[in-house]
């Protein structure tokens, strides 16, 4: 069965104990508007851009592993796109609330998350 699938954006993983501070810095840094301090839930601390190149989605993310930037692609059908992936040689690390933590072959890890918006952005590319 056919599900589309694109980038989505990245979240910067902060190691860090003030996560206000941290998405001052990037959101200067990376010339945009903190659109959502309070983005994340009960279970993770996270603050959400706006104003964002080609409208991707970029959130800081406070977080227990050492910092780094990860992507996510987001797809209408997050297990039928995280299958694909697997077949191109990712591997499936985790199943977290609603989305896939992968892999690549490469080493970096990545998030398989629904899609919130398709008519906003890049149009999505249809697979199968």
């Amino acid at each position: 069965m056919a599900h589309r699938s694109r980038l989505a954006g990245f979240i910067i993983d902060c190691q860090t104990d003030d996560l206000d501070a941290a998405a001052d810095f990037w959101s200067q840094a990376l010339g945009c508007t903190i659109a959502n301090r309070d983005a994340g839930d009960e279970t993770a601390e996270y603050q959400q851009f706006g104003d964002t190149p080609g409208d991707l989605h970029i959130e800081v993310q406070k977080v227990a592993h050492p910092p780094r930037v990860h992507l996510d692609i987001e797809a209408d059908d997050v297990d039928a796109e995280a299958d694909r992936l697997e077949r191109l040689g990712a591997k499936k690390i985790a199943f977290v609330k609603r989305w896939w933590v992968m892999e690549a072959p490469t080493g970096q890890r990545f998030c398989v998350v629904k899609m919130h918006d398709p008519e906003r952005g890049a149009m999505p590319r249809t697979w199968g």
